[in-house]
């Protein structure tokens, strides 16, 4: 693989350890990692990216995603229900798909998450019928050239047992981790610069039992992989805990081994103060997903409060049946207004909004290779160029990212390789990709 020299971009956004942005500056990549960060760079051979007009950050991260549901977008009967009647009306859709819609739905979010600046994606799955198997997306991933982190899902409650999910959508709790072990063994990658890490993700506290929560947390320590659950989602969410469980989410967590710094839960949304303390002191992570909290009513995660505590946030777009959209930077838009909206105009600035999207995605998927523009780091690299419509008349090019846009990234570098080239993605054919995508979705929907 050529090096790659990033030539003269407007501002260099690094989020290392002072936050620099240097003015006019070079980035040169080589064999998959930062060479060199400085100005007049020279790389005889080097394949030359003009960064004239651009701002160049490290690649966003998204830290919680269901990729299979970008084909069910827009559902009626879907629509305008909370969390709960939003899942009862989804499940028997989802119950009749297979590998190839899961394979393609997830070359789709993948896609579309790139061209959003996102250079390392999670990924929740948690249903596998007829015949789908994590195998799929793990496929997708490796064609469209993202650094991925898929994690083993489950559901083992069904209907008859209390559980929310249909009973053709569960399965057996010993298959369940005889699968995880599988999983794991077959595509984990533990090393410094690994584009593929797995973790175990039993869905949620309302869809598995105590005892699955427990080996699986058991099961993730013997092999060293990280845990993902959903928690205290909505109010819903904690009254099932109270009533269930006889105590709030985050001390069911805990009771389970379900706290660490190898831990990070989706959403959050309702954790009260005594939580906030708990994650913040046990070095747990969160993935904020604020478009999707807005959508299913969920409310307003308290993230200023998280920050301030010193936990790890990250930014997840969740699922695109709850979104409905999988625009990374977008999101981060809407962390840094909802924040504004619960604490005030001076709650979250646009330079902190990018951090979390960058940094403290990185942070909260135990990536220290990652998140930063710095000699040493992984070449994950988002190059955003400002002399469109979007950020015409901005003054502050760093705030506009967050603030005006663009929200379609120019070029994107994943391990030193480009992913998306003036626009356009470089690793698959999209609008091939896309007419299979349509007809799927017609297949369901008929």
């Amino acid at each position: 693989m050529p090096d790659l020299l990033i030539r003269n971009a407007d501002i260099v956004v690094t989020m290392n350890a002072r936050r620099d942005e240097l003015s006019g500056a070079d980035v040169l990549v080589r064999g998959g990692a930062i060479a060199a960060v400085g100005s007049g760079l020279v790389a005889p051979g080097a394949e030359v990216i003009d960064g004239a007009g651009c701002v160049v950050t490290p690649g966003l991260v998204n830290t919680h995603h269901h990729l299979y549901q970008t084909l069910t977008r827009a559902v009626p009967g879907g629509q305008d229900a909370l969390l709960f009647g939003w899942l009862k009306t989804l499940y028997p859709i989802w119950a009749r798909f297979g590998p190839e819609e899961m394979f393609v739905s997830a070359q789709v979010g993948l896609a579309e998450l790139a061209l959003s600046g996102c250079t390392m994606t999670s990924d929740h799955l948690y249903l596998y019928p007829n015949g789908a198997r994590l195998d799929d997306t793990v496929a997708a991933a490796g064609e469209v050239g993202l650094r991925f982190h898929p994690t083993r899902g489950a559901m083992s409650i069904g209907e008859s047992a209390g559980g929310l999910p249909p009973d053709s959508l569960v399965e057996g709790e010993a298959a369940i981790l005889d699968d995880m072990i599988r999983v794991v063994d077959r595509f984990h990658d533990p090393r410094p610069g690994a584009m593929l890490r797995v973790g175990l993700a039993p869905c949620s506290p309302f869809s598995v039992s105590r005892e699955l929560m427990r080996d699986t947390a058991l099961l993730a320590r013997d092999k060293q992989v990280m845990l993902h659950t959903h928690l205290a989602e909505n109010d819903e969410d904690v009254a099932y805990s109270l009533e269930r469980f006889g105590c709030r989410p985050g001390q069911y967590a805990e009771d389970l081994g379900w706290t660490g710094a190898d831990v990070w839960h989706a959403h959050c949304v309702k954790l009260d103060g005594s939580e906030i303390e708990l994650f913040s002191r046990s070095g747990t992570g969160v993935a904020h997903c604020p478009c999707s909290n807005c959508r299913l009513g969920s409310g307003i995660a308290p993230v200023r409060a998280m920050r301030d505590a010193g936990m790890k946030v990250g930014l997840g777009v969740d699922g695109s049946a709850s979104n409905d959209a999988g625009n990374l930077v977008a999101e981060a838009r809407m962390a840094m207004l909802l924040q504004r909206v619960a604490r005030g105009a001076d709650a979250m600035s646009a330079r902190e909004v990018l951090e979390i999207a960058t940094l403290g995605g990185a942070q909260v998927l135990g990536r220290d290779d990652l998140g930063v523009i710095e000699p040493g780091k992984r070449a994950d690299l988002a190059i955003w160029d400002l002399r469109g419509v979007e950020a015409a008349g901005s003054w502050d090019p760093v705030a506009a990212l967050a603030l005006c846009g663009p929200t379609r990234v120019r070029h994107l570098v994943v391990e030193g390789r480009q992913v998306v080239r003036d626009g356009q993605m470089v690793t698959l054919d999209l609008p091939r990709v896309l007419e299979q995508q349509r007809r799927l979705a017609a297949r369901l929907a008929g």
